[in-house]
């Protein structure tokens, strides 16, 4: 085997990696993100926030038009009315009939009229509604950032360890390389056997592989990341370096189920169910209006909008001011059908609120297990770093003295490699554990304002 040649291509593929693990890019500018800036971002861009704050605002929009329902209401309605064929009656005045046109062949009506609500209590159960609607989208897009601030958290520490894991590879690739470089010169002088040398090519083989593996999964877990923070996919992004520190005081403390924002809707929605009840319940109370109209009347033989008594069209001014009240007295029984449905729709909240406590509070004790659990094994995944790298020194240390062979250095390689890994799936696990555990807390949205 080329010896030089088999190195030069593993020197390229290994420059490859380390080039791609620290993000550099000749072509087109790099962002370098901290979890706080990639859910900003999110927040900003991702398409279910900003349908939320759409939803917000159209509730605005109908707290508006529930008020514009007790406001006066002023209309104009200019009508113009052509005769072709006038009636006729036939009118018997002392025994003799005559017959008279009954009308003009042109009438007009120009009326503006104001119509004011006096009482109504559909009017003012409506706009408590439409206030209680506005609250509930509030706190519905609440929960959807909350989603979103879980989705990107998760994807941006996903993005970080499966980065670690591509360092251990390059360190593991570089560390082989030197055995190798060294191994090849024993060979060449005779002081070690071919064989050996075939075997460490084989496990830098193996190396390489694992690296392109890595690249690949770093370069999706990224693309994940952009897709959450509602990015570009061609946007380079580096993560911020930063060292993860377990928080065991996260498990202190207790969670209230009512700070959770499942709860929040839940509760809003029952409210705006008994306001809906109220409405319905107001169709059976009386409403009255206040109406006024004032108005032209003309007819004639012309066309009445653009002539006057000159040229046959009277014109009169009216007006009139009216009361106008409505008793609800039988409606066949459809209103008390309407409200028994409100009073089931309320009951079956009050289920699902029950229901959804007992789930969040099973989701909060199985955080706090699974938070203990993850500390406990990071701690031990890194009491296992710390021996496996010992056992590393140790044995190729032996080995220059010819004390162990290349299997147990190589399998102590190994070791080290996976026991690194182990301890990066650990740190995921961990974080994936306490972004449970601050959610169950209903302290999520905290992750805006700081992270660990």
């Amino acid at each position: 085997m080329n010896i030089k040649r088999f190195a030069t291509k593993r020197i390229w593929i290994l420059l490859v990696a380390i080039l791609f693990t620290l993000n550099v890019s000749s072509v087109k500018a790099q962002e370098v993100i901290t979890l706080q800036e990639a859910i900003t971002q999110a927040l900003k861009n991702k398409a279910d926030a900003q349908k939320a704050k759409l939803e917000i605002d159209r509730a605005s929009a109908r707290v508006n038009e529930a008020k514009a329902s007790g406001l006066p209401q002023i209309n104009v309605n200019p009508q113009v009315t052509y005769n072709p064929l006038i009636q006729q009656s036939v009118i018997d005045f002392n025994g003799q009939q005559t017959v008279i046109k009954m009308g003009q062949p042109w009438t007009s009506n120009v009326a503006a009229s104001l119509q004011q609500t006096i009482f109504d209590q559909r009017v003012f159960s409506g706009l408590k509604a439409a206030k209680s609607s506005r609250e509930f989208y509030m706190i519905n897009a609440e929960l959807t950032n909350e989603q979103i601030i879980e989705n990107v958290a998760l994807a941006y520490y996903n993005v970080f360890v499966q980065e670690e894991n591509l360092k251990t590879a390059n360190e593991s690739y570089i560390n082989i390389e030197k055995m190798r470089n060294v191994i090849s010169s024993l060979v060449d002088n005779g002081l070690a056997k071919p064989i050996d040398l075939d075997r460490t090519n084989v496990q830098l083989n193996n190396v390489a592989a694992t690296q392109q593996t890595l690249i690949n999964a770093v370069e999706l877990t990224k693309n994940a990341l952009k897709f959450y923070m509602g990015i570009p996919m061609e946007t380079n992004i580096v993560l911020y370096d930063e060292k993860i520190e377990p928080n065991p005081q996260l498990i202190l403390g207790e969670m209230d189920v009512n700070n959770r924002l499942e709860m929040k809707v839940l509760n809003k929605r029952k409210e705006l169910l008994e306001l809906n009840k109220k409405v319905t319940k107001a169709s059976l109370y009386p409403s009255a209006y206040l109406q006024g109209i004032y108005g032209w009347y003309g007819t004639g033989e012309k066309f009445p909008w653009t002539n006057g008594k000159n040229n046959s069209v009277n014109w009169s001014d009216f007006a009139n001011i009216s009361l106008n009240i409505n008793i609800p007295i039988f409606a066949g029984g459809a209103n008390r059908a309407r409200i028994q449905q409100a009073k089931l729709d309320i009951l079956s909240t009050d289920l699902d609120i029950k229901d959804t406590g007992l789930a969040l509070e099973m989701d909060y004790k199985n955080a706090v297990s699974n938070l203990e659990n993850a500390l406990i094994n990071l701690e031990n995944m890194e009491e296992n770093v710390a021996l496996a790298e010992k056992v590393q020194n140790n044995t190729q240390s032996n080995y220059q003295y010819g004390l162990a062979n290349l299997t147990d250095v190589l399998d102590s390689d190994n070791a080290l490699t996976q026991a690194k890994q182990n301890y990066a799936n650990a740190l995921l696990n961990y974080k994936s554990s306490e972004i449970k555990l601050i959610k169950a807390k209903g302290e999520l949205n905290q992750l805006t304002e700081t992270t660990n």
